[in-house]
């Protein structure tokens, strides 16, 4: 038995064919309807299940609310939300804990398994891989707009409908493609993700900017000044490991974007890319391959 790090939870090795996968996570809301919040806050938990090609077995609930200013029957809709993905996860919520708080958070404990030899990490790309992203960027952009009721109906709708997708059939597709490294793209947004798995990996990565996939809507919300000012820090303390080129500032913090509950990024093998694509795509899934690995030290070429 032992322990040893996944994306962002911890691994416990029970046997030669065992290992239990467990990671917290929770949120502030990015939504206006509670369901839809309690929702985006559990697909957001279970996703580092999945990045670490995990299955979740069972989970908690984390509550932190405001009982003077907020209805109890308002909690009841996000914990119902959360009650549905877990149930489109196949997995349930068996408790939790609930504190007061004076700004509502919700969001999950998760306990999963993974095989020992399959267990995908952030120190696991290797030279020569092609990197398939499982999800359009775009959702802190869009969150913003959402708060400052500046985002089309259409628009908030598809970024819900993103966040709310769970990261099984990537996780599952990162697998068969023969994957070792993975990551979610969550608060650090795609520059500080991949950034951070570069450098562990001890490889660099080459991005086409072109083909990284964004939801409708994200770059016009993102040029009228819908910018997160976690996009904007994240951009700041990713910007030494990248080399930007010709590409100017709007597209470099679409790039580190601030994203919630985003997609799995994943190299795999050049020979095993247009399978893992086709089975993407196949699921509903807007995924893109992005880019490429080669031996280096963590640094991210735009072209």
């Amino acid at each position: 038995m032992g322990t040893a790090s996944g994306d962002d939870g911890a691994v416990w090795r029970l046997d030669a064919d065992r290992a239990l996968v467990s990671t917290a996570d929770f949120i502030t809301p990015v939504v206006d309807d509670a369901r839809s919040w309690g929702r985006v806050a559990a697909a957001n938990s279970v996703s580092d299940i999945y990045a670490m090609g995990g299955r979740p077995l069972f989970a908690l609930n984390l509550v932190c609310w405001n009982s003077e200013a907020l209805p109890g029957e308002m909690l009841a809709e996000v914990l119902a939300g959360g009650d549905e993905i877990a149930a489109a996860a196949g997995f349930p919520i068996v408790g939790g804990h609930t504190i007061d708080d004076p700004e509502p958070k919700y969001g999950l404990a998760v306990t999963g398994e993974v095989h020992p030899d399959r267990v995908l990490t952030n120190t696991g790309l290797r030279p020569d891989q092609d990197l398939i992203l499982s999800k359009p960027l775009g959702i802190g952009v869009i969150t913003t707009a959402v708060k400052a009721d500046l985002a089309p109906a259409d628009v908030a709708g598809a970024a819900i409908d993103s966040m709310t997708r769970l990261n099984d059939v990537a996780s599952r597709v990162a697998l068969d493609g023969g994957a070792t490294g993975c990551t979610d793209v969550t608060g650090f947004g795609l520059l500080g993700h991949l950034g951070r798995m570069t450098a562990e990996s001890g490889v660099d990565a080459d991005l086409t900017v072109g083909a990284v996939p964004f939801l409708a809507g994200a770059r016009a919300l993102a040029e009228a000044g819908m910018i997160p000012g976690g996009t904007r820090r994240n951009l700041a303390w990713i910007a030494p490991q990248i080399d930007a080129g010709t590409h100017d500032e709007n597209e470099l913090l679409l790039l580190a974007d601030a994203q919630t509950s985003g997609g799995l990024v994943f190299g795999v093998d050049p020979s095993m890319t247009a399978r893992a694509l086709a089975a993407l795509e196949a699921t509903g899934h807007t995924a893109g391959v992005i880019g490429r690995t080669r031996a280096g030290s963590g640094r991210i070429r735009l072209r």
